[in-house]
């Protein structure tokens, strides 16, 4: 009998890459898989352009299904990896307390029995309580954070907000959770945030890779210094991706669209290359605003950086000898 998981992606449940879908823990407990995929729908500290919150169910239900096969690692993914969709955090518009416990709680029911999360946002305030839950389960201090975004999201406040997402990174480093001399912040430029804010990076030890150093040295020559950096700093890593890192001519759909960005080709390689080399305990893409996109160009790259993590995790666990990645 065929299912679902031997059809096409337009087909039946909208799942993301079509992965089982669990909704309680004791099932959780019973398939003990490798990764789960949450579903972060919060997008009102959204500082410029809304609409992220349908992020989530644009990745699971418009991305073009591209096979499971890895042709560079020469592996078949869902041999070696166990994946759940383990639906959405409810969250309540306008609410962000109660919003962020609910993702909060949702992260950490997975993370709590092992299971590394990818979370799907959402603005990139998402980010604080997802990764909250993974260093209280590793332990704060033993996480490092690699951060892409075209934005530090480092403000103080803004317009009053100190929810924005555009303050979140900051929030983050405050709580403990993950110390300022454990981030890693790559594809940097643009115009913001100004002086006083990149005085308060200094003061709290962020490492940069700014855009405009990918672009004089070329990605792999700076990813060979980001690894070592990473390793030195913390154990462990969380990856959390701002669609907007890469060029707007690649990710349209997203609030805050700054030119000169990577291009998929090469943040593809990087991911893939982190994964590879690190140990990655938590995963996250944000901003996806699927109102703007174009024959979901921003989706489906979207899509596949999630899944060149779904493959290193995948290559890394068939090639230990006890099949196992936890």
């Amino acid at each position: 009998m065929r299912t679902q998981l031997d059809s096409a992606s337009y087909q039946g449940l909208a799942t993301f890459g079509m992965r089982p879908f669990v909704t309680e823990p004791e099932q959780l407990d019973a398939l003990r898989p490798d990764v789960a995929v949450i579903g972060a729908p919060w997008d009102d500290s959204t500082t410029n352009r809304p609409g992220a919150r349908f992020g989530p169910r644009a990745l699971r239900a418009n991305a073009y299904d591209p096979g499971t096969y890895h042709l560079d690692l020469g592996v078949e993914i869902f041999d070696h990896l166990t994946v759940v969709d383990y639906g959405d955090a409810i969250v309540s518009h306008g609410m962000w307390e109660q919003s962020r416990q609910a993702i909060y709680d949702r992260v950490s029911e997975v993370t709590s029995r092992g299971i590394i999360p990818v979370v799907l946002g959402g603005d990139h305030s998402v980010t604080f309580p997802a990764v909250t839950a993974v260093a209280e389960k590793h332990g704060f201090g033993n996480v490092a954070m690699i951060h892409f975004d075209a934005h530090a999201d480092t403000a103080y406040e803004l317009d009053g907000n100190f929810a924005s997402h555009g303050a979140m990174m900051r929030r983050i480093i405050e709580s403990g959770s993950i110390p300022g001399d454990r981030f890693l912040q790559l594809g940097l430029r643009g115009y913001w945030p100004g002086e006083e804010d990149q005085k308060w990076m200094r003061e709290n030890n962020l490492k940069h890779y700014m855009m405009q150093e990918f672009w004089e040295r070329g990605p792999m020559p700076v990813l060979d210094d980001v690894i070592a950096e990473a390793k030195k700093r913390a154990p462990k890593a969380y990856i959390s991706i701002d669609i907007d890192v890469l060029d707007p001519g690649f990710a349209p759909a997203t609030g805050t669209p700054e030119p000169g960005g990577f291009a998929p080709i090469d943040l593809l390689r990087i991911i893939r290359r982190l994964t590879l080399e690190l140990d990655v305990v938590g995963f996250d893409v944000m901003e996806v605003a699927p109102a703007y996109d174009h024959a979901d160009v921003t989706v489906n790259n979207a899509h596949r950086l999630i899944w060149e993590f779904f493959a290193g995790l995948s290559a890394k666990n068939r090639d230990k000898p006890d099949q196992g990645i936890r």
